[in-house]
């Protein structure tokens, strides 16, 4: 099995996990594994990850002692690292071995994880990968001002790889900043909140793994349609990790994701379940859903009012029909792969589909 996760921060390869900043194995080693049935090719990627690891470790440092300590904050919390493994597993469609691959690798990671400092802020939530968030820690100006030093860091990476780089790596950003936009307004009037929230997914996650997978392929050496390929597979299975994960912070205990159960559901963050369940009330009115929706436009700032809602949440029909959903991309993501040519990356990548959502099973 290949974790999706890195290294310990001694430096030593494990497969086993990573060593949290505050001790202990970090609980987002757990919340994705995929087997690469391939040797080599496993082989290839742990090593990969590596080196894409130790170009995090030296992208992120910074001379002043506050920013240096902040911006290592997250990279040292470890992670599943998603958006690298994809440019890895894309790599191997072409040449493997070009250089531009691990620096293409580390883009993508350091805006993901500048992406998470500020949403951190927005939503108020208190962990990230089992250790506080770094607003807690330092403030809300100072883990603003630190997702903005990664994303620059980013961006200095990038420019490294060529216009054609810089400019996907911009039109990335753009839809990562529609996207929480959008999140933040939501709908507009008679728009399907459903239907908005799924355009949210495709701009605040699906991009980014696009660009990953693209990035991969790209400077694999790939033709074009191969790239058109990985970009349709991109955008899809981030809209199925991200409605994977919606269905996970309620039926997980907190332990496997690093990320407190319902923090969505306390900042009024819509998710696919609840969004569901609001549907089913209005088009069942049965008593029960009524009364979930009741809950869930309540005061969720008490913990035991929110452990009331997540487990009401957890048994209703809206969170299974949610599970259903997040499996219907995933199965869509992996059916886009099949004009690519067989062998163990493809094979791989749609084994990454698959592992996606059967994390809520």
């Amino acid at each position: 099995m290949l974790p999706v996760t890195q290294r310990p921060q001694d430096g030593s390869p494990s497969a086993a996990g990573v060593t949290s900043p505050v001790g202990g194995t970090s609980p987002a080693t757990a919340a994705l594994e995929m087997s690469l049935a391939d040797s080599p090719l496993d082989t290839a990627v742990r090593l990969g990850l590596a080196r894409v690891e130790e170009r995090l470790r030296d992208a992120v440092h910074q001379a002043d002692p506050l920013a240096d300590e902040a911006s290592r904050h997250l990279v040292a919390a470890g992670g599943k690292r998603i958006r690298p493994l994809l440019t890895l597993l894309a790599s191997h469609l072409g040449d493997p071995d070009r250089a531009e691959i691990v620096e293409a690798a580390a883009v993508v990671e350091l805006t993901h994880l500048a992406t998470l400092y500020h949403d951190d802020v927005m939503d108020s939530a208190p962990m990230r990968r089992g250790a506080p968030a770094a607003h807690e820690v330092w403030g809300n100006t100072v883990a603003i001002l630190t997702g903005d030093l990664l994303f620059a860091r980013a961006s200095s990476i990038v420019s490294g790889l060529g216009t054609e780089a810089v400019r996907i790596q911009a039109a990335t950003f753009e839809r990562l900043c529609l996207g929480q936009l959008h999140e933040t307004v939501g709908p507009r009037n008679g728009q399907d909140p459903v239907e908005h929230y799924v355009q949210v997914l495709g701009d605040k996650t699906g991009s980014l793994i696009a660009t990953s997978a693209r990035f991969g392929a790209m400077f694999g050496g790939c033709s074009a349609e191969v790239l058109d390929v990985l970009i349709q597979f991109g955008e899809r299975v981030g809209v199925a990790f991200q409605l994977a994960d919606d269905v996970i912070d309620l039926a997980s205990d907190g332990a496997t994701t690093g990320k407190t159960p319902g923090t969505d559901l306390r900042e009024g963050v819509p998710t696919l379940p609840v969004l569901l369940t609001r549907r089913y009330a209005d088009e069942h009115g049965d008593a029960a859903s009524r009364h979930l929706v009741e809950l869930l436009d309540g005061d969720l700032t008490d913990d035991a009012a929110l452990a009331e809602v997540v487990a009401a949440l957890r048994e209703h029909p809206a969170t299974e029909q949610a599970r259903a959903e997040a499996e219907r991309w995933g199965r869509e993501a992996a059916a886009v792969l099949d004009p690519l040519p067989a062998g163990p990356a493809k094979e791989s990548l749609q084994a990454f589909a698959h592992a996606v959502v059967d994390r809520t099973s």
